[in-house]
């Protein structure tokens, strides 16, 4: 090619890629706008969103300026930033006899139910989830296909298969029978010992995640009899954050009991989720360190509710379930009297998807402010994700993540169970 062929080529291309000139944007016309970070609701303001940003917030309501301009009236609607959920498991799926699941159900099967959940999980304001662990991948391929708009959910960010001890909370061949536990062999995701929890990380950093999960003690769900127990020693949950920080990634722990708590602080893991019998020394911890606390008080209150149902779970796990709820609710009103970060997650999937907003009045219901709880759904747990220059606050710059409702949330928390108006990343997904 001659020079002269190579910059009408190279000028040809430009114009492709470029925006034009005078692109569309859309005008939403907020009748409350709510300031996470003053608390302050603001009256009459207009949000300008181009492509999947907000470029302005204006005061009063602003008349567009093109033809081509949209104009959305939310002008009887509380507006706030879009909510996000740090503790989720987009493949899971309550129900009666759910454990037999793994020997029924293939990855397309799981794929395809997580489609209904995932739009039920936006439609109810959640545009941004972080996916705490499933099996075979297809979390990661779930959040591969809503990035390319193939089809339709919440931002995620995955951890892909959270990491467990032999016999952990999340080791899948526990309590099989000798023959099924040969035949699992050992996953990837199960790892004894500093070396192997290295090789573990490095294992789902090459898979895709975005996080890396582990669990330092049991679990209601497993079938040990009690989850309370360390399962992971503070060297092996070192190596665990030390890879995963080399790799740009962070690490949430999985945590019931104090000790296993208090070991996961002190080597250095972004947040502990659902800290049940933290004791004030992990509190302590927590605050000095920075720890981020996910509390998911509506998982423990689902379990004790489904408990009661005779046959709903293994007899294993009945007692804990039964337990679980009060304690937890319990442990996130001390952990906020105590000054520990607190960030917004309810174990989705644990509990029917769609209704993460119930955490919010059970958070109030434990000694935080309205205000305070969403600031964990939005401000702080973008902080969690590392997403404070995209997410957690209506400002120019932001994705242009948008939830309206009826009704002012900072009065009435149960307001934010229903939603009207959903965008994420300029896209209207709701506008009822």
């Amino acid at each position: 090619m001659t020079r002269k062929s190579i910059h009408a080529w190279a000028t040809a291309v430009l114009l492709l890629v470029a925006p034009a000139a005078g692109a569309q944007r859309t005008y939403l016309h907020c009748g409350r706008l709510l300031d996470v970070r003053s608390g302050k609701l603001l009256s009459q303001q207009t949000l300008v969103v181009e492509k999947d940003r907000i470029v302005a917030v204006q005061a009063g309501y602003t008349v567009a300026s093109s033809p081509q301009d949209k104009v959305i009236s939310l002008e009887n609607r509380t507006v706030l930033p879009g909510l996000i959920d740090c503790h989720v498991h987009v493949l899971s799926h309550p129900g009666k006899g759910s454990a037999i699941n793994q020997f029924t159900m293939n990855p397309a099967d799981y794929a395809y139910r997580a489609l209904g959940d995932a739009l039920a999980t936006l439609r109810a304001g959640f545009t941004t989830v972080r996916d705490l662990g499933g099996e075979d991948g297809v979390n990661i391929s779930l959040r591969n296909a809503i990035n390319r708009g193939q089809v339709v959910g919440p931002r995620i960010f995955t951890a892909g298969a959270a990491i467990s001890a032999t016999g952990g909370h999340m080791d899948e061949a526990d309590g099989l029978s000798r023959d099924l536990m040969e035949k699992y062999g050992q996953p990837a995701n199960i790892a004894n010992g500093p070396d192997q929890c290295r090789q573990a990380v490095r294992e789902q950093f090459k898979r895709g995640a975005d996080v890396i999960k582990i669990a330092s003690t049991g679990g209601v769900l497993d079938l040990s009899k009690d989850g309370s127990g360390p399962q992971y020693s503070e060297e092996e949950i070192r190596a665990v954050v030390e890879t995963a920080r080399d790799l740009g990634l962070k690490v949430a722990c999985h945590a019931h009991g104090a000790e296993g708590i208090k070991r996961a602080v002190r080597a250095g893991v972004a947040s502990i989720e659902h800290g049940t019998l933290m004791d004030d020394q992990g509190r302590d911890l927590m605050r000095a360190r920075g720890t981020w606390y996910v509390p998911t008080i509506i998982a423990g209150k689902s379990v004790a509710d489904s408990a009661r149902i005779p046959g709903y779970f293994a007899a294993a796990v009945v007692p804990k379930a039964l337990s679980i709820g009060p304690l937890i609710q319990a442990s996130c009103g001390k952990a906020y009297k105590a000054n520990v970060k607190i960030a917004f997650g309810t174990d989705a999937g644990v509990y029917r998807h769609g209704l993460n907003a119930l955490e919010f009045g059970y958070m109030t219901s434990a000694g935080m402010p309205a205000i305070e709880a969403i600031r964990a759904a939005t401000v702080n747990a973008a902080d969690l994700l590392g997403e404070t220059s995209n997410l957690g606050t209506l400002e120019a710059g932001k994705l242009a993540d948008i939830v309206a409702l009826d009704g002012d949330p900072l009065q009435d928390i149960s307001a934010l169970m229903h939603p009207t108006f959903v965008m994420k990343a300029g896209v209207t997904y709701r506008q009822d």
